[in-house]
């Protein structure tokens, strides 16, 4: 049987140096981020609902959807922003079970979907266990701040933006404390995976 695991956690938690481990390890990793890239490609159907709805004013030259406009359109208008999670995020969801049963029919063990917004988006029913990687909030804005350059005003804004790690601490089964070294972070994943699979 194959044991689905979503993995979560929030902007510079370090959550892709886990699911990167992950895939060390040999454990397939259906990534949400890079599926919703590919779900709106020319041609596909989300493509081609999202011209529909929001007008060929968001495409670039080459026909690819402009993010900055489209991004630009829907951060300021929660309508709008509603409507193109609506054609986005079934085409991605459809993709990812697509990939867990291609995990399951290959009698794989484990198969991880990284998720940033698995609780937020409700998507907890996709997986059998849920694993946050966790860091206090201070540790978060300074990687945030480092990574990004951005000022302590910005990277706040940007945290806030999302549920706070430690109100998603109550929903895991499994957290990873990613407040120390590399090391610490690969002996608690490697614990939580003997346990699961």
């Amino acid at each position: 049987m194959t044991v689905v695991i979503g993995l979560t956690g929030g902007i510079a938690s370090g959550k892709s140096t886990v699911s990167n481990m992950i895939k060390k390890l040999g454990i397939t990793v259906v990534d949400a981020d890079e599926i919703s890239r590919e779900v709106v490609e020319i041609g596909k159907p989300a493509y081609n609902q999202i011209v529909d709805v929001f007008g060929v004013d968001i495409l670039q030259q080459d026909h690819t959807l402009d993010r900055g406009k489209l991004g630009a359109l829907i951060f300021s208008d929660h309508k709008r922003r509603e409507q193109l999670n609506k054609i986005v995020h079934p085409e991605v969801r459809k993709e990812m079970l697509r990939q867990v049963e291609k995990e399951r029919k290959q009698g794989s063990r484990a198969a991880v979907l990284d998720i940033p917004l698995l609780f937020e988006s409700k998507l907890t029913y996709m997986v059998d266990k849920t694993l946050l990687v966790y860091v206090d909030e201070p540790t978060q804005l300074e990687r945030l701040m480092q990574r990004n350059g951005y000022t302590e005003a910005e990277a706040k804004l940007r945290i806030q933006s999302q549920l706070p790690l430690k109100d998603k601490r109550k929903l895991a089964d499994e957290i990873i404390d990613n407040n120390g070294s590399l090391e610490n972070t690969q002996t608690q994943l490697e614990a939580v995976l003997k346990k699961w699979i």
